[in-house]
């Protein structure tokens, strides 16, 4: 008999199992699906940026002590990041639709549950600098909120919350299979059936945890749910998130929450593996399109590449790159803007030529319409600014739909670039409403008693997009509720 069990092996599975025990659960057991050697679900594959609130850039120095010796000018040059910015950047991506609860929860929890993760999960951090900090001149400027990460990135982050898990005397079984929820005729959820390397078992709990991630691997539910052109979507991170957790969930009368529809996907390297590569983690990612153009295979502009800033569109651009024809783009840029570039563009060889023509020779494109597209753009390119990579610096297009409405810079300066995208799926947005206490709630709209959910399970927070750094930052937030309301219950 468990005090708890923990169903997943990520960010938020981790958070949840360290804050049962932290919280007065003597047993707790974290049942990971994968084998030992692929254990860590999405969270090896991230980044590892966490967004959290900041009233002073002193709250900062906690977890970068040394920052600003390696940058000066560190703490005048990043702009606080009060509660008020956090909320208007969520609402702004989300079209105003994330769950005002849950984002309050999220946004009120974020730097005490930061610190939290430092001081009980023995996490250490640094400057997100490669993916997020910006030279200009000799000094770096960064954008508002998503700023820290951990060190080694997720494979950190992943590596070091399982030794926390270890050290705090937490089971964790491998190869763990979990089937379904099963319950008591009180209708308390008191336990598992698991498939593992033993046969099939059923384990008995006060309380379950599910943090075991959405159904980004399933070419079946992503077809039902997001539409045809996802059956054949790269998958970024791991290949065990199948749903399982969700639909064992809905068995129980767990009620379905946000937006189903919707998914975090990200521009990557069209020939990336179908599956996450464990030494590759993110580097397939390419998300400095907002310097230069993207064109379909027709050879045309498509969308607004400089709408905001990258942190702010890149997990809605890679669904809408894998709705264009054949599901690719074509990212274009100038020697301008080459040490712009996020160091992950260096993981594959470009295009490259001296000339824009001998650059779309290249190309599986429409090389007439993408010259007329190109020369369009370039007449029209350049009007207000100056041209500012730190800001939104309104240096636009006139006269041609799409416009590009920031970093609308000339294609002129040779040689010039391109790489080929593709849509990869990171994780989906649909989940499964919960209370402040991280309960599951019913399509009765009560709890379910013993049943508790966090990370990627959770529903309402994210639809049509999503902002840099809030995933993770949610898995950790909810993980910590529902670990600590589990080991209560």
């Amino acid at each position: 008999m468990y005090d708890v069990i923990v169903v997943g092996g990520g960010n938020a599975a981790c958070a949840a199992a360290v804050s049962a025990r932290e919280n007065g659960a003597k047993r707790v057991v974290l049942l990971e699906k994968a084998p030992k050697e692929q254990r860590g679900g999405n969270t090896h594959f991230s980044g590892a940026i966490f967004r959290f609130v900041f009233n002073k850039v002193e709250e900062l120095d906690r977890f970068v002590p040394q920052v600003e010796e390696e940058y000066p000018g560190f703490h005048a040059g990043v702009p606080k990041y009060p509660r008020e910015a956090f909320r208007e950047d969520l609402m702004r991506v989300t079209e105003g639709r994330s769950d005002p609860e849950l984002a309050d929860l999220l946004i009120d929890a974020s730097y005490d549950t930061t610190c939290w993760m430092q001081d009980v999960g023995k996490h250490k951090f640094e400057l997100a600098r490669s993916v997020m900090g910006i030279k200009v001149g000799n000094q770096y400027k960064w954008p508002r909120g998503a700023i820290v990460r951990t060190v080694h990135e997720g494979v950190g982050l992943s590596s070091t919350w399982f030794k926390t898990v270890e050290a705090m005397g937490i089971e964790i079984r491998y190869e763990a299979h979990v089937l379904e929820l099963t319950q008591s005729e009180s209708g308390r959820i008191d336990g598992v059936v698991v498939r593992g390397t033993d046969g099939v078992r059923k384990l008995n709990a006060k309380a379950v945890v599910l943090a075991c991630g959405g159904f980004e691997t399933n070419p079946e539910w992503r077809t039902r749910y997001l539409g045809q052109e996802w059956a054949h979507a790269k998958v970024r991170g791991s290949n065990f998130n199948y749903g399982d957790g969700l639909r064992m969930a809905l068995d129980m009368g767990a009620m379905p929450w946000g937006h189903w529809g919707g998914c975090h996907a990200t521009p990557i390297v069209s020939d990336a593996p179908d599956y996450g590569v464990r030494n590759l983690t993110d580097k397939t990612n390419r998300l400095s399109y907002h310097y230069g153009v993207m064109l379909n295979v027709e050879g045309k502009r498509w969308i607004d590449e400089g709408a905001d800033m990258n942190a702010f569109t890149y997990a809605k651009y890679g669904g809408l790159i894998l709705k264009q024809t054949k599901g690719r783009v074509y990212q274009i840029f100038d020697s301008k803007v080459l040490d712009l570039l996020e160091p992950r563009y260096k993981t594959s060889e470009p295009f490259k030529s001296d000339t824009l023509e001998g650059l779309l020779k290249q190309l599986d494109i429409d090389q007439k319409q993408a010259m007329k597209t190109l020369q369009e753009y370039n007449n029209a390119a350049e009007r207000g600014g100056p041209f500012n990579p730190a800001v939104l610096d309104h240096l636009s297009t006139e006269g041609i739909e799409p416009a590009k409405t920031n970093w609308a810079q000339k294609l002129d300066k040779p040689p010039f670039y391109s790489w080929a995208v593709t849509g990869g799926i990171t994780f989906t947005f649909g989940g499964l409403k919960i209370n402040k206490e991280a309960q599951v709630i019913s399509t009765g709209w009560k709890p379910i008693e013993g049943l508790y959910a966090a990370g990627e399970m959770v529903g309402g927070l994210f639809h049509y997009n999503y902002a840099l750094g809030t995933g993770l930052m949610s898995g950790s937030v909810f993980g910590r509720i529902a670990g600590r309301s589990a080991a209560r219950s």
